[in-house]
């Protein structure tokens, strides 16, 4: 299985988030937007399309590299062309390297659709730069997972803004040759951390404060963490503190899975937080790894096509969202990027043993994992008598966490 060079989630910059604040503030005191009582930010008075016409002759496509081959880097992955000749739709496909560069090309309005994560799409979403989305103009839209659906990273108040596509966990992975006995907490990297001194590593985000925040949720209930990426102040100092005790014992803080596999390749990493697609490669170079998802569970990514509110080709997007995940490109996509395809039905045309592998459609498995969701003030959890912290306070706190 080939799969592209990098795949880095890198998240909101200190700007960037200090804009996304903005934004929602200005959506939540904008007439006629959603109650925030419920941890939930107003959001432009938006329609979606009611109806679709013909297409139109070209689409622009903005996507995590692996989501939309064209042949260009390889000749046998391309799943561009024939949704070409299918529809007539000319595509050209920009790739981006983040969720702040993905969300900054789209507001310059260049764009009709995108493959947002979930620490761009409340941004996408309450800055009006897209739309509302009509799932019933998207036939393949009925057989998505249905645990994908209408969630906090891609809806407001049970309007979808846009359709899922793949989604994946952060695991534990650790040398079975080094570290003894097999860990099944995430205390290894954390409270235990010091076992392995020098020799864990650990995803390079500001996100990474959550990881450490479904910890705390498991081990000091009395934080009162019911959402990881609801932290009032007292509860991101918690987190804080947890990773500066785990900083001493970091030899290497990854984003390139090329990187993670060559760490733990030569034995420089032994244990840490991991994707399935780098725990399945490692294997497949013959690295003694094994990869879990924790007993306390895990974060994760659920990521969203969604249509840009300007979109000057309506009509090809729709198709694109819908030819996106029917089947054949679901599977395509979901084994060369190397997460759960969101189309049970992919599993069908999918390599033997695929979506076993990713548990695609196991809703007890997906269900552990807490999907990225950017951090606002408006407390996700639902709490309403204290604020809690937004991106830019987490941006902060991991510049001071890495020193």
């Amino acid at each position: 299985m080939k799969h592209p060079s990098t795949r880095t989630r890198s998240l909101l910059g200190a700007a960037a988030a200090v804009a996304l604040v903005a934004a929602l503030a200005g959506c939540g005191s904008s007439d006629g937007g959603g109650s925030t009582a419920s941890g939930e930010f107003k959001v432009p008075d938006l329609k979606a399309l009611k109806a679709l016409g013909s297409n139109e002759s070209s689409v622009s496509v903005l996507a995590w590299p692996g989501y939309a081959e064209d042949g260009s880097n390889d000749p046998k992955v391309d799943w561009v062309t024939p949704f070409e000749k299918q529809t007539g739709c000319d595509v050209k496909v920009k790739t981006f390297g983040t969720s702040d560069e993905a969300v900054q090309l789209m507001k310059t309005g260049q764009y009709d659709v995108v493959s947002a994560s979930g620490d761009a799409s409340l941004r996408l979403i309450a800055s009006g730069t897209v739309a509302p989305v009509n799932t019933d103009l998207i036939p393949n839209y009925a057989d998505v997972y249905s645990f994908l659906k209408n969630q906090p990273w891609n809806s407001v108040r049970g309007q979808m803004y846009g359709i899922p596509h793949g989604y994946g966990a952060n695991l534990l992975m650790w040398r079975k040759d080094t570290v003894k006995p097999a860990p099944t907490s995430w205390s290894s990297v954390f409270s235990d951390a010091s076992t392995y001194s020098g020799k864990v590593t650990a995803y390079d985000s500001p996100i990474y404060i959550a990881d450490a925040a479904l910890y705390l949720m498991n081990t000091q209930p009395d934080l009162g963490i019911k959402d990881p990426y609801a932290l009032d102040a007292k509860q991101l100092a918690a987190a804080v503190k947890v990773l500066k005790d785990q900083r001493k014992h970091v030899g290497e803080y990854w984003s390139d899975y090329l990187k993670e596999i060559s760490a733990f390749t030569s034995g420089d990493s032994v244990i840490g937080t991991t994707w399935q697609v780098i725990a399945s490669t490692a294997q497949d170079e013959k690295v003694p790894v094994e990869a879990i998802l924790p007993d306390e569970g895990s974060t994760g990514w659920s990521d969203t096509w969604m249509v840009a509110t300007k979109s000057k080709s309506p009509n090809c997007s729709y198709a694109w969202m819908n030819y996106i995940i029917s089947p054949d490109a679901n599977a395509a996509v979901a084994q060369y990027f190397g997460e759960s395809p969101s189309n049970p039905k992919a599993c069908d045309v999918a390599a033997k043993g695929f979506c076993e592998t990713y548990h695609a459609g196991d809703a007890d498995y997906a269900a552990k994992i807490h999907y990225w969701t950017t951090p606002i003030a408006q407390c996700l959890d639902g709490r309403t008598d204290v604020k809690c912290t937004d991106y830019s306070r987490w941006t902060q706190a991991w510049t001071e966490i890495k020193g």
